[in-house]
């Protein structure tokens, strides 16, 4: 019954989708368990690069079953827009099977994103503004539009009819916006429901199903764990759960099914949106992280922000989600520097903090505690072993996983599929 769950170590874009794509090779079935179409993941496979947002990386697996749990929020149009952008890539998409319980993103959803976010001025979060948040906020009112809704027109047409008077009212009201048409969002959204009804299934029986008859199940969260909703660094955090105890909830089963949890952590630290960042680099060596390591949103375009290794962060994720190892990526990034520096723990006047904070005003007046390591210059993008690597480089792997307290079991050394040293096969 083996089963690892995969989430991302810092504030997202660490490189999930590379690894996800890795694991599910081995994986019978590969699961998405919470978050919307704001995450996205790149997978390289040969000389073909694949932008996912919605359905998981094992997606390139033919003989994989793929499924978005009842975790995640959907916008249908955004959902068929990537089938289509599959087929046409010569991807079979038929093993795809989305949860009757996940919920849907309807245009208010995102309305109400971009009104609610303009509003705020300098507070903004920076939202991706595709609706998540809203959806959210109304399956917690418990006013959501299900899958299951959806495919049940009378059922829809009622709960639209519910909605749309106070979400009307809302846009009128407070934001001077316009508000929607019913019939137009019948008539688009029963199309969506023909289109995706034959992917519709009681995803948590498939799982449990597997888990029972000994199959490898693999866990794919988005985000990272400091945007999560209750341990990131809040209130500039995604709507939902990326980390490991969310799977359960994400996806319909027990925590006691749960045999792995693989932190993905890149060998430097990376950030999108607003918020502290302690260890970021506002000079030339952010600058050349950013533009050698590729650093801009799959989803949005928008550059991320870029620093040293935070070990304090790693410690948390450690934590938080019970990470029993982690995954290094990009760590052919840091090739060519003299000199690399790690964050083992943050100064504030004349306290020194080990453990990550949660107040956001706390954080913010910290500054990085800093060790330095020798880097390297060798090419290691052609590494298939630990012991391939320069001493140096391996010396810096060490000492990150001593300070974050859990082994390292899979190595990023570049974007390809086959540029990965696995230590522990996790499956």
């Amino acid at each position: 019954m083996p089963s690892v769950v995969l989430i991302g170590a810092q504030w997202g874009d660490e490189g999930k989708g590379k690894v996800t794509d890795v694991l599910a090779e081995k994986a019978d079935i590969v699961v998405r368990y919470q978050g919307g179409n704001n995450a996205g993941h790149t997978v390289v496979v040969g000389e073909e690069e694949f932008k996912l947002h919605l359905i998981p990386s094992g997606i390139l697996y033919p003989d994989k079953t793929c499924i978005i749990g009842n975790g995640v929020v959907i916008d249908p149009a955004v959902l068929l827009e990537e089938l289509e952008y599959l087929a046409a890539r010569g991807i079979n998409t038929n093993n795809l099977r989305i949860s009757l319980r996940a919920h849907i993103i309807m245009p208010y959803h995102k309305k109400l994103d971009e009104v609610i976010e303009e509003s705020k001025g300098d507070a903004k979060i920076g939202t991706t503004k595709r609706g998540i948040g809203p959806a959210y906020m109304d399956k917690a009112a418990r006013v959501g539009i299900r899958f299951v809704d959806l495919l049940d027109r009378d059922e829809f047409s009622l709960l639209l009819d519910r909605n749309l008077k106070e979400k009307n009212n809302l846009l009128a009201k407070v934001y001077a916006a316009d508000g929607f048409n019913k019939d137009t969002i019948m008539k688009e959204y029963m199309g969506y429901a023909d289109l995706l009804r034959k992917y519709a299934a009681d995803t948590s029986i498939i799982i449990y199903d597997a888990l029972k008859a000994g199959k490898n199940v693999l866990f794919e969260g988005a985000q990272g764990t400091l945007l999560d909703l209750d341990h990131g660094t809040y209130p500039y955090v995604t709507s939902s759960h990326p980390i490991a105890g969310a799977a359960c909830v994400g996806a319909g089963l027990g925590p006691t099914e749960i045999t792995k949890v693989l932190g993905i952590i890149k060998a430097y630290t990376t950030r999108v949106g607003e918020g502290p960042f302690p260890t970021e680099l506002l000079d030339e060596t952010g600058l050349h992280l950013r533009d050698k390591g590729h650093e801009y949103g799959t989803t949005t375009g928008r550059p991320r922000r870029c620093g040293w290794f935070d070990a304090v962060i790693a410690r948390y994720t450690v934590r938080v989600s019970g990470l029993t190892s982690m995954a290094v990526t990009k760590l052919d990034v840091l090739t060519g520097m003299d000199t690399l520096k790690i964050c083992t723990g943050y100064r504030r006047g004349n306290e020194i903090i080990r453990d990550f904070p949660a107040s956001l005003k706390t954080l913010a007046g910290c500054e990085p505690v800093y060790e330095e390591m020798p880097g390297w210059h060798d090419d290691i993008t052609s590494a298939k072993a630990f012991a391939d690597l320069p001493a140096a480089a391996q010396n810096y792997l060490n000492r990150l996983s001593e300070l974050a307290g859990t082994p390292i079991s899979i190595i990023g050394v570049g974007t390809r599929r086959t540029q990965t040293i696995i230590m522990d096969s996790l499956f």
